[in-house]
């Protein structure tokens, strides 16, 4: 299933520089009673260009797959993306595979020249950020 028609233009002056700069964007996702899976793309001034669904999924869980993430990014001539969900449980804390599937979607971003720059999980009190936790990979080397 995909959402191509399902995304948000952000206005020119939508630079992210830290991870509250995208919570706004997104944050109406944050009471969904099923995952949904966002991708925020960004130009290499690391400013918004769009906010693109890219899955929902079900009560606790939603599959992505590297394809239909960057099939986005590649469209928007994105330089970099941000990766987020929601989690309606409302607890933001990373699950298992939350962790897998950030570290598989980091090393196909190098493959293609497009850097993850942090993952986002959503619930009603605010977000976890992979990136200020200190647990977002680092682009790791294909072997």
């Amino acid at each position: 299933m995909t959402y191509d028609l399902v995304c948000e233009r952000r206005a020119p002056d939508a630079k992210i520089t830290n991870p509250s700069d995208v919570f706004p964007l997104i944050k109406r996702y944050s009471t969904k009673k099923q995952e949904h899976f966002l991708v925020i793309t960004l130009s290499a001034a690391s400013v918004a260009i769009r906010v693109h669904l890219t899955s929902i999924g079900l009560l606790n869980r939603t599959l992505i797959h590297p394809r239909e993430v960057f099939v986005r990014a590649i469209k928007d001539n994105a330089a970099s993306v941000i990766l987020a969900h929601n989690h309606p449980s409302g607890n933001v804390e990373p699950s298992r595979e939350d962790r897998e599937a950030t570290q598989r979607l980091v090393k196909a971003g190098a493959l293609l020249g497009i850097e993850v720059l942090d993952h986002l999980i959503i619930g009603k009190s605010g977000f976890y950020s992979f990136r200020e936790s200190g647990d977002m990979p680092l682009n790791i080397a294909l072997s």
